[in-house]
């Protein structure tokens, strides 16, 4: 009896000893993890990625940019972590947005258009230090360069050759003061312009549908052009086939005094020479004679001179020999 109770009294002080340093050990863990967990939100222990820089705002009021990648430490209620800065290609969009913004050309006319500007800083003082709030800041000096050149350009100069005012933007932002005297985007913002890209350039809706419509009526216009061009034309070679079967006849039975000129020109005016000569486009000298009801008013010339016509229209004739 006595060894078996005093098994039992050993079995229990096992069981509770290993209870005390479970529950010691859960304890432990969970402390620790809680303080690990406190000092991560706290963000006493922080890390830096590559390409990332952290700027600490120190009790004293300095500021200071940690750019060494890696974990670091700082002391708690003493610095706090001001921001963090991607040193990495940026991109920023005209107005800010992706969807095309609305300008004014020189004459007036409206436009939309979106661009993207691409950037990298390069001197994180001069960005994330001297500046407050550097992205808003730096967006309201890019468009107000961008609208500035745009808006001084042509329609047609936007639309056609938007290569040259792409490139003249670009050196305008890289190079360019922003006020005369001032400095640059590059010197005020510690920053390096990559590039930049006109995504976009085209007319309103309402534009487009009175170009089209315009478009419609130049090419009404030109075919109606093309069309009285073809007319006076035709009626060019009509009266110059006109002038010549006129020349023609009257060579071959007028006479010399003029005398059948008023018989010629009647008889022209009975049988609309003009009809006739209407479709002779190569300079032939084909006379085409319509009927008539009453006969022409024409006095032909004397016998000898009809021989003289047939002479020259069908040569000499050959003496007949019995």
């Amino acid at each position: 009896m006595p060894d078996e109770l005093s098994q039992k009294i050993l079995r229990r002080a096992f069981v509770k000893t290993v209870l005390r340093r479970t529950l010691a050990l859960i304890t432990i863990v969970g402390l620790t993890y809680g303080f690990a967990a406190v000092i991560y939100a706290t963000k006493t222990i922080f890390k830096v990625k590559m390409n990332y820089a952290i700027v600490l705002e120190k009790f004293g009021g300095n500021r200071e940019a940690v750019t060494s990648v890696g974990w670091h430490v700082r002391l708690p209620f003493f610095t706090r972590i001001e921001q963090e800065v991607p040193l990495m290609n940026q991109t920023l969009f005209l107005s800010g947005k992706v969807e095309p913004m609305r300008i004014i050309s020189k004459e007036n006319v409206t436009l939309w258009t979106s661009a993207v500007l691409t950037y990298r800083i390069r001197d994180l003082r001069t960005w994330a230090i001297e500046n407050l709030d550097p992205m808003q800041l730096l967006q309201g000096d890019y468009d107000g360069i961008v609208k500035d050149i745009l808006q001084a350009q042509e329609v047609n100069q936007l639309v056609s050759n938007r290569e040259q005012i792409k490139e003249k933007i670009f050196m305008a932002l890289k190079s360019r003061p922003i006020n005369v005297g001032g400095p640059t985007l590059e010197k005020k913002y510690g920053i390096e312009i990559v590039s930049f890209v006109l995504k976009e350039t085209r007319f309103g809706d309402k534009l487009v549908e009175a170009t089209e419509e315009k478009k419609r009526r130049q090419l009404i216009a030109e075919a109606e052009n093309y069309a009285a061009d073809q007319e006076a034309s035709r009626i060019r070679k009509l009266y110059a086939a006109y002038l010549d079967g006129i020349q023609a006849l009257q060579k071959a039975v007028g006479r010399p005094d003029g005398t059948t000129d008023t018989a010629l020109l009647q008889f022209l005016t009975q049988q609309k020479w003009a009809t006739a000569y209407e479709k002779n486009q190569e300079g032939q000298h084909t006379v085409v004679i319509q009927n008539t009801q009453n006969s022409p008013a024409l006095t032909l010339p004397a016998p000898a001179s009809i021989n003289k016509l047939s002479e020259m229209t069908h040569g000499p004739k050959a003496d007949k020999r019995d």
